[in-house]
């Protein structure tokens, strides 16, 4: 299944997903819309930066057997107190900003940060944030980095 040439997958305030066997790539920004946040409800998310996959203030989340490439922001993003997230088994090629754990170095809520990223392949055309972690605690483990540009993995405030 191909996600592409639209807006992201957002995952927003919500508990026990998991992504499996997508190709996501050429992500653009959208101007927003009706998101389940709940069972019951559905809120409204701003717009979209163009994220393949953006988690907010979400938990238990497991992204496995995925590849992505080329979106308009980051690849994966993850921010405002997300925690317990696997990125395990995915291709990563041709995009600057990878993947983001955290959204700003000034942003506490983001401590509680639980991350492991194992078993991935970073392939070719890959700039920098493989990951790029600011606050909480990662597990960066058995990751196969072909090439990089800039840095591969970053940290502050961890």
């Amino acid at each position: 299944v191909h996600i592409a040439f639209g807006c992201q997958i957002s995952i927003q305030f919500v508990q026990n997903v998991i992504i499996h066997g997508l190709h996501i790539h050429d992500i653009k920004p959208g101007n927003g819309g009706m998101i389940r946040d709940s069972l019951r409800h559905y809120g409204f998310r701003t717009k979209s930066d163009g994220d393949g996959i953006s988690i907010y203030g979400s938990s238990d989340i497991w992204i496995d057997h995925c590849s992505m490439r080329n979106c308009a922001d980051g690849l994966i993003d993850a921010i405002e107190a997300s925690t317990a997230i696997t990125i395990s088994n995915c291709h990563f090629a041709r995009h600057n900003d990878v993947l983001l754990f955290g959204a700003s170095d000034s942003n506490e809520r983001d401590s509680i940060m639980q991350v492991t990223v194992a078993f991935n392949h970073f392939g070719k055309g890959l700039v920098q944030r493989m990951p790029r972690c600011r606050w909480g605690f990662f597990h960066v483990v058995n990751n196969d980095y072909t090439h990089w540009m800039m840095y591969a993995i970053g940290g502050s405030h961890c």
